[in-house]
């Protein structure tokens, strides 16, 4: 059994920063690409930022320079700072831990940013 937990999400304003935190526990192991996505009202969901187990990373253009994706592999945890918040960004952000054979996803963080 493998749990995904996201944290950190809130209400912020325009210009605000926000960090995110997700864990992976259970019978996981080897775990390859850790990602953020978002999904807001109406709309599908999309990538925010992935980093592999080497630590490369990639961004959708929309966060480039305001969102930083970290991890700590001795805790299979990974993290999203978000700086300079904008209205745009506001959505659920869920947390997605991929091994070689498996997917889990978490139960999705609410980030809301007021105007």
């Amino acid at each position: 059994q493998v749990q995904v937990v996201e944290s950190g999400g809130g209400l912020v304003q325009a210009g605000g920063s926000l960090r995110l935190s997700c864990a992976a526990s259970g019978t996981i192991r080897s775990i390859n690409t850790m990602a953020w996505y978002r999904q807001a009202s109406g709309n599908k969901r999309e990538l925010v930022a992935a980093i592999s187990s080497g630590g490369s990373t990639n961004y959708d253009d929309s966060v480039k320079g305001r969102c930083t994706i970290s991890r700590d592999n001795t805790k299979n945890t990974v993290y999203l700072q978000m700086n300079n918040l904008k209205p745009e960004d506001t959505a659920v952000y869920y947390c997605n831990v991929r091994t070689l054979t498996t997917t889990h996803w978490g139960q999705g963080t609410q980030v809301t940013v007021s105007s």
